[in-house]
């Protein structure tokens, strides 16, 4: 077989060549593609022939279903997916993106279903008028494809055609996990982290550094949970609007956090995403600006985004003497206190 392969933009993918990878699948062809964890093969679910031939091509076995790739949430009652309000909420949180769940179906079948976010992928997706499913571009037990060169070099000659959209933007298969159970299991760890998505609550702290006052509010935040017995129910982190990653925490916000018996020598500082607030339930900031740049990033979190002191800016200590720190730190202390005792009240009774 001659395979074709089609070099595409990743950022803007052209609509012909969308079209034309579509038709492929249309006439019960295979197409590889680009997601953001690796590179997969996609084929119409409704066309025997086309599942027959990849399962052929994968050396898969027939008891292992593929899973169906979507590119909006109303698919799901397409495929009749049913889903408790647990689920949906973990859903939200992390589609678009590396999370693949296995839920029930209407007729009681456990099905798989993932929402890549790369935009050549949902680009196919929605340009195909039918179920796609997509297992990874590779014999099944060998390594996941991260770039198109892996597939050429693999799948050339197998497939009909190869979307070389050059390298992933993550490289490690998306994280599963069966929403069937209570709680829920975890079928394959990946890029998503297991506590991410197993805890009850995701508390985020933003400052704009993260070097200061967003490492101190979690910190505090962490012993208090440490000290409840409720540390395995809530994600607490910490992130900069204008940091980058690794930065340490400052010297003098380890000492005061030392103070008050919390290490946080071992801080590695990160910017705010997109990702991020997504799957954040709670978000602090210390300043009106933090607030207003998170909004613009993402305007429909609004109601979750709250000034750790009501109406009020929370000074920066970044270069100030020690005692400025203290000063600051007692603030941010206070603070998180109250918001302890009024978001985990039911929890601590």
């Amino acid at each position: 077989m001659q395979t074709k392969i089609i070099k595409i933009n990743p950022n803007t993918p052209e609509e012909g060549l969308i079209r034309e990878a579509a038709n492929v699948l249309q006439k019960g062809g295979l197409v590889a593609f680009p997601t953001e964890t690796v590179y997969g093969i996609g084929a119409n679910f409704q066309d025997s022939k086309a599942i027959e031939k990849l399962y052929r091509i994968k050396k898969r076995s027939k008891n292992k279903p593929f899973t169906f790739h979507i590119a909006g949430f109303e698919t799901l009652n397409d495929l009749g997916v049913v889903l408790s309000e647990r689920p949906r909420k973990v859903i939200h949180k992390f589609w678009p993106g590396p999370l693949t769940i296995v839920a029930f179906d209407k007729k009681g079948h456990k099905v798989g279903i993932r929402m890549p976010r790369n935009k050549i992928a949902l680009a196919l997706i929605k340009e195909a008028p039918f179920p796609l499913v997509a297992p990874s571009a590779n014999i099944s037990g060998g390594r996941p494809p991260t770039s198109g060169q892996d597939v050429i070099s693999e799948m050339s000659g197998a497939i009909d055609m190869i979307l070389d959209g050059g390298s992933v933007e993550i490289g490690i298969e998306s994280t599963v996990v069966d929403v069937t159970t209570d709680p829920f299991t975890v079928l394959r760890e990946g890029a998503i982290p297991k506590e991410d998505l197993l805890v009850d609550y995701h508390v985020l702290f933003i400052c704009t550094g993260n070097s200061c006052r967003s490492v101190m509010a979690k910190a505090v935040l962490e012993k208090f949970l440490r000290e409840s017995g409720l540390s395995q129910k809530v994600r607490v982190d910490s992130a900069g609007t204008a940091s980058y990653y690794g930065i340490p925490a400052a010297p003098n916000t380890i000492q005061v956090m030392k103070e008050l018996g919390e290490d946080v020598s071992m801080h590695k500082g990160k910017l705010v995403t997109m990702d991020l607030l997504k799957r954040s339930d709670f978000i602090y900031v210390m300043e009106h600006l933090h607030r207003d740049i998170v909004l613009n990033m993402l305007p429909w979190i609004g109601p979750k985004v709250m000034l750790l002191k009501e109406d009020e800016n929370i000074s920066d200590p970044i270069g100030r003497p020690l005692e400025e720190y203290r000063w600051v730190s007692k603030i941010i202390k206070d603070q998180v206190e109250n918001i302890f005792l009024e978001i985990f009240k039911k929890e601590t009774r």
